[in-house]
């Protein structure tokens, strides 16, 4: 007589599970599966020990809550699934809190002008506005308002400012899409040109008789001026110098040559020496290859220290470590022009 097979039992994409505290105590969380993928929600609501009536009730209060949100993630499973949207309502200025929230998290230091641009908002549009009333005319209202009637204290702001409000806004509604908040960002459907563009900024460059000027003045601390110049002669950034080994000074058939991975854009490079350049490079010594090559002082102490030496040397324009990759002469200036 054939078997008879049992129908197989449907899986869950959203089980409710618990997890041991040390307090004795249940966070209750969710474990969903979808899609060959697996994540977990948790839920902020916790089990406590039962040691009494009230606590058997609280922890029914808690499991029903629990049991309702689990419910409300299968069915925006299942609306997902089936191509029926579902997004939650959130209002624009709460959801810019979020985002000033998550800023500080990722290790972002922008949280006042986020408030700033939460104040303009209110002002613009009230504290009602959902988020999916934010749409391309919503944007482009935004724009002009700050263009033509913000005034903070009765005067108007730099464009560099206005960007910064507007950069936040765009910020905040990239993030909500990419939590499920909105389905796009309206500001994409508004040309470059209607946007608040930043000044054109002026580059500062360092010239020929500049270095000459810095080399025939002594500085306090010889290790930074000798890393200011050879930057000057081989264009690396103050944190690549920073970080430079000697383990990364190796000889290629006659040629010095750096291999260093770029600490902003992490690429790695194999940077060859002009003889300028190794003429500010310290000797070794007897160095180990971890050794740094340049012993500095934070970068912030580098720069304070850049600022009097400019002076001295007659140099008046904004200077910093960074002016010293401003040049055109990595490798034709020679050491007999100098």
């Amino acid at each position: 007589m054939p078997r008879i097979k049992k129908p197989s039992k449907i899986k869950e994409p959203v089980r409710l599970r618990m997890k041991e505290l040390a307090n004795g105590n249940k966070s209750l969380y969710l474990d969903i599966y979808r899609n060959g993928k697996r994540s977990y929600e948790y839920l902020k609501l916790y089990i406590i020990p039962e040691i009494d009536h009230n606590a058997r009730r609280q922890n029914q209060a808690t499991m029903a809550a629990a049991n309702a949100l689990k419910s409300k993630r299968i069915i925006q499973l299942t609306n997902g699934e089936a191509g029926i949207e579902h997004r939650e309502k959130v209002f624009l200025l709460d959801w810019m809190e979020t985002y000033k929230e998550n800023q500080a998290k990722r290790g972002k230091k922008d949280g006042n002008q986020i408030n700033v641009t939460i104040r303009i908002l209110k002002d613009f549009a009230g504290d009602r506005v959902m988020m999916d009333q934010i749409d391309k005319t919503f944007c482009q209202n935004y724009l002009d308002y700050l263009l033509t009637e913000y005034r903070p204290k009765g005067k108007r702001v730099s464009n560099f400012t206005l960007h910064t409000y507007y950069r936040i806004l765009n910020g905040a509604l990239n993030a909500a899409v990419r939590a499920d908040i909105i389905k796009s960002n309206p500001f994409t459907k508004i040309n470059n040109s209607d946007k608040i563009r930043l000044p054109e900024s002026k580059r500062s460059y360092m010239t020929i008789e500049e270095v000459r000027a810095l080399i025939a003045t002594p500085m306090k601390n010889e290790a930074v001026k000798q890393a200011y110049l050879f930057s000057c002669f081989c264009g690396l950034r103050i944190s690549d110098i920073i970080g430079l080994r000697w383990k990364d000074v190796f000889v290629d058939r006659g040629q010095y040559r750096l291999a260093v991975s770029m600490q902003k854009t992490k690429e790695p490079i194999y940077l060859p020496l002009s003889p300028e350049a190794l003429k500010w490079m310290p000797e070794r010594g007897d160095k180990m290859a971890e050794d740094h090559v340049f012993d500095l002082p934070s970068p912030t102490m580098i720069n304070l220290l850049l600022k009097p030496w400019a002076r001295a040397a007659g140099i008046d324009k904004r200077f910093s470590f960074h002016l010293s990759r401003h040049n055109s002469f990595h490798f034709s200036l020679k050491t007999s022009s100098l």
